[in-house]
């Protein structure tokens, strides 16, 4: 009673912010769903069947300004080491299984943080930050356990990409499990370790979901549930994330159950937009995932639980992925991260106070293909692209069908900006930049700051002919880097 008292004295100083209002060590589940489209939520369109979600995003403090990078591993790369990937060598595409390459070594990332702090830690689902090297692998950059898969997709059921098993429990590989949906495993998983947990302790859980992925693959009943949805491949795909939902509804039972839900801070977010030709939709955001467009580059996303003094909102305020790390350490009462990219928000999330974020690097990438975009920096409400803006430009509704992408040649876009106030346009349909000149050179020299920290990007075009899944029993493995 006394420390509930003393913590509700001084919460706003942050003295107490490590710990539950019962006094207790606060718990975080962190969960990443892999390119779920800004539209792809109950919370955002009615038609989609997310009951679980929408309950703890409404219930909670959704994240309307939250953003990531355009794909897979520079965005997971960002969460774990609060660095932009222009920092890192992550900018350009993602990490493919046959590259030598992985976050690099010399950072502290997330679970070295937290496990500092005395965090039990787990990671269930995609990790896809690089695994050539066993000291590039979860087990040994913080984690306790690991269950997951390393590359950037694999089949639903069988656990393999390229006809490869990539399924892994801790470092062993697990063979057991072909013909389980991986939604249904991770879930079931994490409700384990969540039983398991020894209460004493704080829990960090990361659920980097493999859902809502391709390949398009759901049990019947889920694609069921969309009888009015036409096309095959929207009515899996909305399956796939009425899926998830179930996943994440069971997960936060069994936190009940187990007597943790009361102490736990849940993340949820998107890791990108939703892949325009895989059946995701960001409307009426613009672009999808692989584009830095705001529907490539503005996740779903909230957070929910212990520690939000002001619940059942909206946050307006601008977070970036980088800036998880910092403010998931404050969070659990760690000495502020204040050397890296990313901003505490912490103090402003936990009060629904406004963010001290002013500015985003969609992404800066010097590679002569920018596929996933060239360079964009966002400042207040306005927003300048440099150059090719990435593919899928676009406005795509639900069911759209999508052979005709508008893709340009990258060439087309060299020295070209477009600018957009997002406070009035927040779907990018009025291109401001001949008309705002004195706009441009503001946010394009911020921008050329930031290019000059910038490293090339780590991405071998050759593929490694160590990294052969036939060399280690045919599974994709660690060991040749």
């Amino acid at each position: 009673m006394f420390v509930q008292l003393l913590c509700t004295v001084l919460v706003i100083v942050n003295i107490c912010d490590d710990v539950s209002a019962a006094g207790r060590p606060r718990h975080i589940v962190f969960i990443v769903a892999d390119d779920l489209g800004w539209n792809d939520v109950g919370f955002h369109n009615p038609d989609m069947i997310t009951p679980n979600i929408d309950k703890l995003a409404t219930e909670g403090l959704i994240l309307n300004h939250s953003y990531v990078q355009p794909l897979c591993s520079p965005s997971r790369s960002a969460f774990m080491s609060g660095y932009y990937p222009f920092k890192t060598g992550l900018q350009h595409l993602v990490i493919v299984n046959y590259q030598p390459v992985c976050l690099p070594l010399n950072i502290t990332i997330l679970p070295q943080k937290l496990k500092q702090l005395g965090y039990a830690t787990h990671i269930i689902g995609k990790w896809h930050t690089g695994f050539c090297s066993w000291n590039c692998t979860p087990t040994y950059r913080g984690f306790d356990s690991f269950f997951g898969y390393y590359n950037a997709q694999e089949d639903y059921y069988t656990h393999t990409t390229l006809d490869y098993l990539d399924f892994r429990n801790n470092t062993s590989p697990e063979k057991t499990d072909n013909g389980t949906y991986s939604t249904y495993r991770f879930a079931d998983e994490a409700i384990g370790i969540i039983e398991r947990h020894d209460k004493t302790r704080p829990l960090f859980l990361y659920l980097p979901f493999q859902a809502v992925h391709a390949p398009i693959e759901v049990p019947e009943k889920y694609e069921a549930m969309y009888p009015n949805v036409k096309t095959e491949g929207r009515r899996k795909y909305c399956g796939m994330v009425s899926a998830l939902d179930d996943a994440i509804g069971n997960i936060t039972k069994a936190l009940t159950s187990s007597g943790l839900m009361e102490d736990t801070l849940i993340l949820f977010t998107a890791d990108n937009g939703g892949w325009i030709t895989e059946h995701g939709n960001n409307y009426p955001l613009r672009g999808g995932k692989v584009t830095v467009y705001e529907g490539g580059t503005r996740a779903v996303a909230f957070m929910h639980g212990s520690g939000l003094q002001k619940t059942g909102t909206v946050f307006d305020g601008m977070i970036h992925a980088v800036d998880w790390l910092p403010t998931l350490t404050a969070a659990a009462g760690g000495t502020p991260v204040t050397d890296r990219d990313g901003i505490n928000l912490w103090p402003s999330l936990s009060s629904a106070s406004p963010s001290p974020r002013t500015e985003v690097v969609y992404n800066y990438d010097s590679h002569p293909f920018p596929e996933e975009g060239h360079a964009a920096i966002r400042m207040g409400d306005y927003k300048l692209i440099d150059g090719y803006p990435g593919l899928y430009p676009g406005w795509y509704k639900p069911e759209q069908v999508t052979s005709d992408l508008n893709i340009t040649h990258i060439s087309d876009w060299a020295n070209k900006y477009q600018l957009f106030n997002l406070k009035d346009d927040p779907s990018e349909r009025n291109d401001l930049s001949s008309s705002q000149p004195d706009m441009v050179k503001k946010l394009a020299a911020r921008l050329a700051w930031y290019e000059k920290q910038a490293v090339p990007p780590n991405f071998p075009e050759t593929p490694d002919p160590k990294s052969n899944p036939a060399l280690y029993g045919n599974v994709w493995s660690p060991g040749w880097c």
